[in-house]
């Protein structure tokens, strides 16, 4: 999946023209370090019903090591706090409170991360200063968890012999336009092309790009060493690079050609290629590697192109704008969620050695996380990350941890 979230991306105007072309569609903002939680308001659909639970019935909540999430939960409420305090913390879902509400929670958590505090401590604080709600929605209280990662590649700045694949940076005439900043009912539509007088038209697919179609007219701003390590990249949206010289750096998403995404497992799995039984993403890069005459226009069936920009930091960033934290950050739908709230999990997944039980935070959103249970696992970085992540589809339950003073139920 693509972390970042495609519809929450920002339009880029590179030139006088292209900013002609689209002033009677768009409103500029400035980006900021930390997302400003304004997704477009809940659409028609599932909802999320939220009632009072209590800590002591929350499964698994004494054996987890609470402290390891408390790092994840100060980065969102960093965000957070740095807006007025009569702000919604999330203008799409408004029942989760304003700033105001979360500041008390927040200052405690920070106090006591200051002073070494342990997990046992920091259960304490959460049950002082939080509620317990348990989600639902109109059919059940479980959903689909998914996982992803950021894959681990190898990749150098210039075009040699080892080094031929291109991770190009945004085209200049690349636009990207989310109908949801004008329409509600269309939240989850957007539209990317090329400014060509004065309209807007398809951008290059995969196979054309693949083809050399940008080839000096956009910079490529990494070669990597692998096609598959590049399509895969593409997916997951954002990677984390090893250099010839065995440093390393990291690349995010910055864009992407408009083309829809086209899952070519599923293709595989229709032509006879793999059993239906375990699809994974690695049983798809094996077979990927294994049949190098085919590898090409198996993966050029998926149309999407992601452009990439060089990213500084500990971690990939999230849609929240602010760095994962392996194990403990969730991607959520945010037309049901507000980034930055604290979410119990508890998730059947075969490949861990017991339930996964433990405390997150929503952080991330994903252009395939649609309802108020679905959730997406982020596992951390490199290929056991990947392991992980890779064949995750797994029932799963959550509960939201929200300051004492919120009732979502209050506000819809």
């Amino acid at each position: 999946m693509i972390p970042i979230g495609s519809l929450s991306q920002p339009v880029f105007l590179k030139n006088k023209r292209d900013l002609a072309l689209i002033a009677v569609l768009l409103l500029l903002s400035n980006l900021t370090a930390c997302s400003v939680n304004n997704f477009s308001t809940a659409e028609k659909g599932k909802t999320l019903f939220l009632s009072r639970y209590s800590f002591a019935n929350l499964p698994g909540w004494l054996e987890d090591n609470v402290d390891a999430a408390v790092p994840a939960m100060l980065s969102s409420c960093s965000c957070i706090l740095r807006k007025n305090d009569d702000k919604y913390i999330s203008s799409a879902v408004p029942r989760f409170g304003t700033v105001g509400d979360w500041r008390k929670a927040c200052m405690a958590l920070k106090h006591n991360f200051k002073t070494n505090s342990s997990a046992a401590t920091f259960r304490a604080v959460f049950e002082e200063y939080f509620a317990v709600w348990r989600a639902s929605d109109e059919i059940s209280s479980d959903d689909l968890f998914t996982g992803y990662y950021e894959p681990t590649v190898r990749g150098a700045r210039k075009y040699d012999v080892n080094y031929t694949v291109p991770l190009y940076s945004r085209p200049d005439n690349l636009i990207m336009v989310n109908f949801g900043n004008f329409r509600k009912n269309m939240k989850r539509e957007s539209i990317a092309g090329r400014s060509e007088e004065f309209q807007i038209k398809p951008y290059d697919s995969r196979a054309e790009i693949e083809g050399g179609s940008l080839k000096n007219k956009v910079k490529a701003i990494f070669y990597l060493s692998d096609p598959i390590d590049a399509f895969f990249l593409h997916i997951q949206g954002s990677g984390l690079i090893i250099l010839p010289d065995g440093s390393h750096t990291r690349v995010g998403y910055d864009g992407q050609n408009g083309h829809a995404y086209f899952p070519i497992g599923q293709y595989l799995i229709k032509e006879g290629y793999v059993e239906h039984d375990g699809i994974s993403m690695q049983k798809i890069r094996t077979w990927l590697k294994n049949h190098p005459k085919q590898m090409h226009s198996i993966m050029n069936l998926n149309a999407s192109y992601i452009f990439f920009r060089e990213i500084s930091g500990e971690g990939p960033i999230g849609a929240q704008g602010v760095v994962l934290t392996a194990g403990r950050s969730l991607a959520v739908d945010p037309t049901k969620h507000a980034l930055g709230v604290p979410i119990w999990v508890d998730i059947d997944y075969d490949y861990y050695n017991s339930r996964i039980r433990r405390l997150m935070v929503a952080q991330d959103t994903g252009g395939a996380i649609h309802g108020p249970i679905r959730g997406d696992f982020f596992w951390g970085s490199g290929e056991s990350a990947g392991e992980m992540a890779g064949p995750m589809k797994a029932k799963g339950r959550i509960w939201l941890l929200l300051p004492i003073n919120v009732n979502p139920n209050s506000m819809h």
